[in-house]
């Protein structure tokens, strides 16, 4: 008997004693604390048994339960295409986080250069003898899709139109948009200035997601600033006007760019409250195509697709067993909580399963990405949920990780 007890003794003073980086290196489930991100969308599945969208006139269209992230329905949505005037929601972008920042303030009046004022394509109508504040040089490019009120945005949040046009492109990879590249801040057509369906379904998320404060100024219908031409006061999006639901969020147009339209609705249903769609249509031959057509796919979204909540906000998914953590198990979820978009009427089909690490060794920082909660319908995988951790998970002391570190050997 004395050899095994000397053996144990053995492991556990090497257990105690091994280095922190040889501990780090070889346990799983320690990886960078990395900040909880909205889930990512997933690619809605080809097969006939889930709600197929309606035949509309469009070459490339996303439709994406914001709710729940999911794509519903796509069509070519990684093919580059020329954003125009989409370019915009880039440019608000990075306005709404100077904002956020004090680096500039809504009441704050920005000069009018020479080249904002020449800028060509559709405009505020602001000259150099202006001083215009942030907050109306926001609604000109927003409601009456300003060039000039872009390039003036730019100047005052980048310093030059340069510097900002960088700042777009470093914040579309922050973004995890891979296939965008900005070359101004207005959307004229220029080389290389491209973007795809899925970059701008990102981006748009990302605008809802990161500054909900300010998402009222895609709802405005008219806006008309003092000095320039009244006539130039109307929403391009037709379908603030003919939708009640709609709330957003830009149209944009060229020649070779075709009619585009993000378009954004919130409808109130029983058990989810406000569920949100998303609609990016790019390349309509006209200009009541993109309207039509559009609001064909978000009314297809509604009514062939229900909203299901699986998990309410910090609500744990899963809570598996942990090993050397001052915890006995670490919670998985996601701090918006866990709502799938499913076909209407299928909710009791439902199936779920996660995937994750096997052993869970702490420590375990709040936010770390952990496992993956795969949602199916009968035996129809649906969509891929990332969790996170929702509490941290310590380590536990040298002697309760030695002890766990023993388990673990004669496990």
């Amino acid at each position: 008997m004395k050899r095994p007890l000397l053996l144990i003794r053995s492991f556990v003073l090497a257990a105690v004693l091994a280095p922190a980086a040889l501990l780090a290196a070889t346990t799983p489930g320690t990886a960078a604390p990395t900040a909880p991100a909205a889930a990512p969308a997933a690619a809605a599945p080809a097969p006939s048994s889930l709600p197929q969208p309606p035949d509309v006139a469009l070459p490339t269209y996303l439709v994406m339960d914001v709710t729940a992230h999911q794509i519903l329905a796509q069509k070519n949505i990684d093919a580059p295409v020329e954003p125009a005037s989409l370019t915009k929601l880039m440019t608000a972008y990075l306005v709404f986080d100077a904002l956020r920042a004090n680096k500039v303030t809504l009441t704050q009046a920005l000069p009018v250069s020479v080249r904002a004022w020449k800028t060509l394509g559709s405009r505020m109508f602001i000259d150099p003898k202006m001083q215009v504040p942030v907050d109306d040089l926001i609604k000109g490019m927003i409601v009456q899709s300003g060039n000039d009120a872009s390039v003036a945005l730019a100047e005052g949040v980048g310093g030059s139109v340069e510097h900002f046009v960088q700042m777009m492109n470093d914040e579309a990879k922050a973004l995890g948009m891979k296939s965008t590249a900005y070359k101004n801040p207005d959307g004229m057509p220029e080389p290389g200035h491209v973007t795809t369906a899925r970059d701008l379904g990102t981006l748009v998320n990302h605008l809802m997601t990161d500054f909900p404060q300010y998402m009222h100024y895609f709802a405005i219908k008219k806006y008309h600033y003092p000095g320039t031409p009244p006539s130039n006061d109307t929403n391009r999006n037709g379908l603030l006007f003919s939708d009640p639901t709609v709330n957003g969020m830009k149209t944009g147009h060229t020649e070779e760019a075709g009619y585009c339209l993000i378009a954004t609705a919130a409808r109130d249903f029983p058990n989810v409250g406000a569920r949100r769609v998303m609609v990016v249509e790019l390349g309509a031959k006209s200009w009541n195509a993109r309207l039509s057509e559009t609001q064909k796919l978000l009314n297809w979204a509604y009514t062939a697709y229900d909203d299901v909540q699986l998990f309410g906000p910090d609500q744990p998914a899963v809570t598996p067993s942990v090993w050397k953590g001052k915890e006995n198990v670490v919670k998985l979820g996601r701090p918006q909580g866990i709502v799938v978009a499913v076909p209407s009427g299928s909710a009791a089909k439902i199936k779920t399963e996660v995937a994750r690490p096997d052993p869970l060794v702490a420590p375990f920082a709040k936010g770390q990405p952990l496992g993956t909660l795969k949602v199916s319908l009968g035996d129809q995988p649906l969509v891929d949920v990332p969790l996170v951790v929702l509490a941290p998970v310590d380590q536990a002391g040298v002697f309760g990780r030695a002890w766990d570190a023993l388990r673990l050997w004669i496990k």
